[in-house]
């Protein structure tokens, strides 16, 4: 049954899943312990979208600056990456998940590169949640990869560069199947976007929690969407 407050609720949320390493820190533990974690309070969050009226999540998982870690959790998370693919595909499957990626995907490994074809297509007919995984993803990397393309088009006579405009360049996003995300979530006390959807939430409504991710909850979620629902979106103009 659909929530009621869903309706004045956003469509697509975007997610910066922050304190995973802090998390397990906390516990005497190692920072991929926390990773694990994330991954599952993941597959809960997923599960609570259709009755929340979410058709779109998008969420952080690895960016582009994230290589900068120590060998070992970087390898570590393309690790977990590889097995969160092949552990939830047939779950997300039968619950109606469609699974998508954003990133450059140039440095990635070819079996995890394998891995993100195969959930793609097979998820690719599901319409109950829509599930984007930005990975090797970064904001102004997105931008200057999309632009190249555009680049090309002018170059090769495909577009003239007098009718490019401010809706030309989405189409050559790495998300230009999806709507603009109406709300971003950041969660463990950090206030900042750190190079996440920079075009896309140019008017998006911004929540910054204190929980770290691990210990997001569904209830936490839906306080949030539900906070959000209060909220008057002008998208620069004034109301009457």
């Amino acid at each position: 049954m659909l929530d009621p407050m869903a309706h004045a609720g956003p469509r697509h949320v975007a997610i910066i899943m922050d304190g995973n390493g802090r998390w397990a820190q906390a516990r005497g533990r190692p920072r991929l312990l926390g990773h694990r974690a994330g991954a599952r309070r993941v597959r809960e969050i997923v599960a609570a979208c259709p009755d929340l009226g979410v058709d779109y999540l998008t969420i952080f998982a690895f960016s582009t600056e994230n290589w900068k870690r120590t060998q070992a959790e970087v390898s570590g998370l393309m690790s977990l990456f590889r097995r969160y693919i092949e552990s939830e595909a047939q779950t997300l499957l039968a619950e109606g998940t469609r699974v998508r990626f954003i990133g450059d995907r140039v440095r990635l490994d070819s079996k995890l590169r394998s891995l993100m074809d195969m959930i793609e297509a097979l998820t690719a007919h599901n319409t109950r949640v829509n599930l984007t995984i930005a990975l090797n993803y970064g904001g102004r990397d997105e931008v200057a990869r999309a632009t190249k393309r555009l680049a090309r088009d002018v170059a090769a006579g495909r577009l003239d560069p007098e009718e490019v405009s401010d809706e030309t360049l989405p189409r050559y996003l790495d998300t230009h199947v999806l709507p603009d995300p109406d709300l971003v979530i950041r969660t463990s006390g950090e206030a900042r976007i750190s190079n996440f959807l920079l075009w896309q939430s140019a008017y998006s409504e911004y929540e910054f929690v204190d929980t770290l991710w691990p210990d997001f909850t569904r209830e936490q979620f839906k306080a949030v969407l539900t906070r959000y629902g209060a909220r008057e979106r002008r998208y620069g103009g004034v109301v009457a």
